[in-house]
């Protein structure tokens, strides 16, 4: 048994009061760090290898239990996205609790039950611990795996992903997990709509057969609790839990890029760059490295007074906010820096990007700096003692990466520890500006002629799939209007689409688990969109001629002139027919990769001077995606409508599942349901 009594860090700058005369314009030197008290750390281990660790702490009258499995990262090849959905089926019901009873014995109790595919988490008052353990166990071990419910998961998960699909953030993301692991490496292996449509229950019940093993399971538990109590618990409930053989996989040694060079995910609507600067670095969680590295990355970009942040935003007015991280990880880690910044200054902003990373390797931070980072770091450390979740990790971190008897209990003697010259040889060691991907997603014809002087600029599309942008040059003679004619051809030709005066199109979507219908009505010019959630109207469009209005849960909202003229447009069948009675000027941007097809890129100018452009199938000629420029939280963000599944009404293709954007990374997806054409609509419907 380790003596560990659980306390909370105070720090206290304290002055020795004399006659002398005190220097006030001097910091007082801070106290040398005490060592630190983790908590009564008992542990034992179970016959089938099941390592607990017992943490009493009667502070509250709580308890928390906390199991991770030490397993090898998986590779999930083409039913990438079973790991995320194991935790959720889990939790949907045992062969002692279906789904229902479950939630209810867990609420009745006030407890909490977290499951994941390699951790389970239960926390709850401490008179129930008994119960919350049972509840605990019976999951662990009886879990069911209603089909019903994986459907369900998997079209929130499919749901999920196409609001991720024109998200800059989450293309960023999948650009670089593929550049750094590569597509056969579990880091980086992308989850798609297809690889999730392969998941089924026997994949689910595979996995937790083999991997849910107590042999590499280590539980902590922390609270109002003896250990003779949680061994009597744990032995009653996982002691005839069966040990088993776990896989070890394999993976190639993850290594960066022999030359730094631009991976651009050229994104014509994008009214912003997302940059994110990125290699591989080899550090182990509790390695003698970590310490000094978090140091570090915390005076370079740990936060809102950290060089990024400063010289980026409040230095240049480029973002919100730059940052840099380091994570550690006993296979790969990697570091990372990323800003959103304005198109028009993507350069700059790389530029000052490679100026810091340059800077922390070859310069001494100052002794502010220094202090002010470690002092941080001494406040994170202490905040986290609050948490039982954060120390029944220290107790499981200490076992499973084996670590020093003293390492959390000297923690904050390391860290006082770190000097400039420890910053800089960390710097030096773990930062490589010259070997980095620098991923770029954002509006290439504005900003990539400029992205040279960094390095090589290679384009990638939104899964991290390399392309050549010169074999996909828009071909000699087509224009704007070549492009327009030939969707109008697609879709029918102008005589079939000039022979519909009407159309009323019946749609069904979901939002948040409530059913919407929705009701398109047209009469080139005249219009009404009208949806009903629950038999009443949520919201009602109404356009006829000059006249314009928009009531949303019955109030009437206010619609500014450009706003007016799109809705305008939208109200006649084929708005493409009508560009120049509008005044609409079209532009060519070039070809663009939609959902990895080439796609035409056109913009739309409006009289009022606001955008949106268009997305036409480069093969089919078809209408795929439609992008709007809005005012967001963070400024302008793009919101796109995307068009799937045409088929014939009456001669003319019309798109039966439109996703439409709910707001910035949100997203609904609406089925047509029914098509009538050259119907009489009551001229009532559109006043």
């Amino acid at each position: 048994m380790r003596k560990l009594v659980y306390i909370l860090v105070a720090f206290l700058l304290v002055a020795n009061v004399t006659n002398a005369q005190v220097d006030r314009s001097k910091l007082p030197a801070p106290a040398a760090a005490k060592e630190i008290k983790i908590g009564d750390y008992e542990s034992f281990t179970l016959k089938n290898g099941l390592k607990v660790f017992v943490i009493q702490n009667e502070k509250l009258p709580r308890v928390t239990y906390r199991m991770v499995l030490d397993r090898e990262p998986i590779l999930e090849g083409d039913k990438s996205g079973a790991l995320d959905m194991v935790g959720q089926l889990m939790r949907r019901g045992t062969s002692n609790r279906p789904k229902d009873q479950l939630n209810e014995e867990i609420d009745f109790i006030g407890a909490r039950l977290d499951v994941g595919s390699s951790f389970v988490f239960a926390s709850g008052l401490s008179k129930y611990k008994e119960k919350i353990f049972e509840l605990m166990a019976d999951v662990v071990r009886n879990p069911t795996f209603p089909e019903e419910e994986l459907e369900k998961i998997r079209k929130q998960t499919i749901s999920g992903l196409a609001n991720q699909k024109d998200n800059p953030d989450a293309i960023s993301g999948n650009v670089r997990g593929v550049l750094l692991y590569g597509n056969d490496h579990p880091y980086g292996e992308l989850t798609t709509e297809e690889t999730v449509n392969n998941i089924t229950v026997d994949d689910i019940k595979q996995y937790h057969q083999q991997y849910f093993k107590p042999n590499i399971a280590y539980l902590a538990i922390v609270g109002d609790i003896n250990k003779k109590t949680a061994e009597k618990l744990v032995k009653k409930y996982l002691k005839d839990w069966e040990a088993g053989d776990i896989p070890a996989p394999q993976y190639e040694e993850v290594k960066g890029p022999d030359k730094t060079y631009v991976a651009l995910v050229d994104r014509s609507a994008s009214v912003q760059s997302v940059i994110n600067i990125t290699h591989p670095i080899d550090l182990k969680t509790g390695s003698d490295d970590e310490i000094p590295v978090r140091i570090m990355n915390s005076i370079l970009g740990g936060g809102g007074s950290a060089r990024l942040f400063t010289n980026l935003r409040e230095d240049k007015g480029y973002t919100y906010g730059a940052y840099s991280s380091t994570r550690p990880n006993q296979l790969v880690g990697s570091f990372s820096a990323s800003a959103n910044v304005r198109n028009e200054v993507t350069d700059s902003a790389v530029f000052e990007f490679m100026k810091e990373l340059n800077t922390i390797r070859t310069e001494e931070v100052s002794d502010d700096e220094l202090e002010l980072a470690i002092n941080s770091a001494i406040g994170q450390f202490a905040r986290s003692l609050e948490d039982p979740n954060a120390v029944a990790s220290f107790a499981i971190n200490a076992e499973r990466f084996d670590l020093p008897a003293d390492y959390y209990a000297n923690y904050l003697k390391r860290v006082q520890q770190v000097t400039k010259k420890d910053v800089m040889v960390m710097a030096q060691k773990y930062i490589q500006p010259e070997n980095a991907y620098i991923t770029i997603v954002g509006k290439g014809s504005q900003i990539a002629s400029k992205l040279n002087q960094f390095g090589q600029v290679k384009y990638y599309d939104t899964q991290g799939v390399e392309y050549d942008p010169t074999k996909e040059k828009v071909p000699e003679g087509v224009t704007a209007q070549v492009v327009i004619d030939n969707y109008l051809k697609a879709i029918g030709g102008k005589e079939k689409i000039e022979s519909l005066s009407t159309i009323t199109i019946e749609m069904t979507a979901s939002v948040m688990g409530n059913n919407l219908e929705m009701t398109q009505k047209k009469a080139n010019g005249k219009a009404l969109t009208r949806g009903m959630m629950g038999g009443n109207t949520v919201m009602e469009q109404k356009v006829n001629g000059d006249q314009v209005s928009m009531m949303q849960m019955g109030r009437q909202s206010p619609i500014d002139d450009a706003a007016k003229v799109a809705m305008q447009l939208e109200s006649n069948i084929v708005p493409e027919l009508v560009y120049e009675k509008y005044g609409i000027k079209m532009k060519l941007l070039g070809i663009e990769n939609v959902e990895g097809k080439n796609a035409y890129a056109i913009e739309l100018t409006y009289p009022t001077g606001n955008s949106v452009t268009n997305y036409y199938d480069k093969e089919s000629g078809l209408k795929v995606r439609s992008s709007t420029r809005t005012n967001g939280p963070q400024g302008e963000v793009v919101l796109s409508q995307e068009f799937l599944d045409y088929a014939e009404v009456a001669g003319v293709k019309f798109p039966q599942t439109i996703k439409l954007p709910m707001g910035p990374g949100l997203t609904m997806t609406a089925k047509v349901t029914d098509t009538k054409v050259n119907e009489e609509i009551s001229e009532e419907e559109f006043n």
